[in-house]
């Protein structure tokens, strides 16, 4: 079996709420989505997700993931999709770093690999732990009265998970924490996301304020050092992100006890199999984790269910169901949220196939 064609299509992901805001000011209204396919000389098609938080959150860019695939795409053609350590090693030799770039097609390989063999993805990573899996919701940055508000209505919906963006004017996150909190259950797991937001001086303020809440500090500052600062001298749960972009990364954060959770997006990995990689090392670990990426819709939504659903549950913290978050559905057969929880498809592969009314022209096609 050997790769024939890569392909990728443009898809816009308008937000349901309208715009999603988190630290610095930043917001997005409208997410540019690339569709990437994968198909072999003898039929066999798969299809992965890459969709960046627009240029200004990770090292990607929507156009990036396009131009990128332009690029590396040569090199793949006649490869087994289904042998995807050779696959990795070759698209890492071809283009050295922009793991987004190369985190579509390796999702679109295992959509193959799971088609051809008839099994799910889960099954091929590791097997389905668990009916379910649980989901957070993430609370974009508004007031503390709205941001509560919008928290009130989700746990109405069954969710008991949430990940209130903060990483503004520290006076004001501590109301924003403090008043979300006030509202859940003592069972619910606050998160207090700033996304690199904060000064250290800044979350040293936030987190003495708050050290009688029950509440996760997530990714307080911009540096590794500067988290880490804050870290020992808190006694929050501590969750690392934007950091933690390597499996070198990781063994750090392990050995300076940098973190209890971390979060782990696959595109900021590079894909599901480098992903995998990292989940299973954190199992190992004794360390849990959020199993996401950084967005996407129904394909990406996916690739995370079947990644979350073949971790031990004891290690999955939480993951998330970005097809719910926008208005545009891009696939049939993905997750859909039912009370705050999501499972992975029974079919083969990722489970999903694409609808091709939305997917529209294809805009790279390598062969």
């Amino acid at each position: 079996m050997k790769i024939a064609r890569i392909f990728a299509h443009r898809v816009e992901l308008p937000l349901v709420e309208g715009s999603y805001k988190w630290s610095g000011g930043k917001s997005v209204t409208v997410f540019d989505s690339t569709i990437v396919g994968v198909e072999t000389e003898c039929g066999w098609v798969g299809y992965g997700e890459v969709c960046p938080l627009g240029p200004f959150y990770l090292p990607a860019y929507a156009e990036g993931v396009r131009a990128g695939i332009r690029e590396l795409g040569p090199h793949l053609i006649g490869m087994d999709p289904r042998e995807l350590a050779k696959l990795n090693h070759r698209m890492d030799a071809a283009l050295k770093g922009h793991p987004y770039v190369k985190s579509g097609i390796d999702i679109a390989c295992w959509d193959i690999l799971g088609k051809v063999t008839k099994l799910p993805v889960c099954l091929l990573m590791g097997g389905r732990y668990g009916e379910n899996v649980r989901l957070y919701r993430a609370i974009s940055q508004q007031s503390p009265e709205e941001m509560a508000k919008n928290v009130d209505g989700y746990c109405q919906q069954g969710y008991t998970r949430f990940q209130l963006k903060v990483g503004g004017d520290p006076d004001t996150d501590i109301q924003r924490i403090r008043a979300v909190r006030a509202m859940l259950k003592p069972t619910d797991r606050l998160v207090a996301d700033a996304n690199t937001g904060w000064t250290q001086h800044e979350a040293m303020r936030v987190v003495r304020a708050v050290q009688d809440i029950d509440v996760y500090i997530e990714q307080p500052c911009l540096t590794y050092q500067e988290c880490l600062a804050v870290r020992r001298n808190t006694s929050h749960p501590f969750v690392l992100d934007e950091n933690i972009d390597s499996l070198e990364m990781l063994l750090q954060g392990k050995a300076d006890l940098a973190m209890d959770v971390v979060n782990l997006k696959i595109s900021k990995l590079g894909g599901l199999t480098k992903t995998k990689q990292a989940r299973d090392l954190c199992v190992s670990m004794g360390i849990a984790m959020t199993l996401e990426d950084s967005w996407g819709g129904d394909i990406t939504t996916a690739a995370i269910a079947h990644l979350a659903h073949s971790t031990p549950e004891e290690f999955r913290f939480t993951s998330t169901d970005f097809n719910s978050y926008v208005t545009v559905s891009t696939a049939t057969g993905a997750p859909q949220r039912q009370n705050g929880f999501m499972t992975t498809s029974q079919e083969p592969g990722l489970g999903i196939a694409p609808r091709t009314e939305v997917l529209g022209k294809r805009l790279v096609e390598i062969s």
